[in-house]
């Protein structure tokens, strides 16, 4: 296992937000090997959340080669990639679609 992993900035305001609307969120990111940043269980379901941040330019949020391999192999359900916080309630289930003309990230009661 390494030692400290790079996360991305909105990690920290991602696992916050999830665990404010009582999600358990165990924090993979120093795992390595390209396995998700976090497991996140809500509602009797598990989810695998890959955090990258939406507001740097794209080619700043692609998927490693690992993380794009481990993806890949996973036959479990699929992970979800996620850019913000609304990205990340809508991979789990909290709302059901995005709300349109928002910055997913402002205005969140977290």
């Amino acid at each position: 296992m390494r030692k400290h992993a790079r996360r991305d900035d909105n990690h920290r305001m991602v696992v916050d937000a999830l665990r404010a609307i009582g999600a358990t969120v165990l924090d993979l990111a120093d795992v390595g090997g390209g396995c998700p940043d976090v497991l996140v269980g809500f509602r009797g379901k598990n989810v695998l959340l890959e955090i990258k941040d939406g507001r740097k330019p794209p080619s700043a949020c692609n998927l490693t080669i690992a993380e794009a391999a481990f993806i890949e192999r996973w036959r479990g359900d699929p992970v979800r990639v996620v850019e913000s916080v609304a990205d990340a309630l809508l991979a789990i289930g909290v709302v059901a679609t995005p709300l349109p003309g928002r910055d997913p990230d402002e205005d969140l009661p977290f």
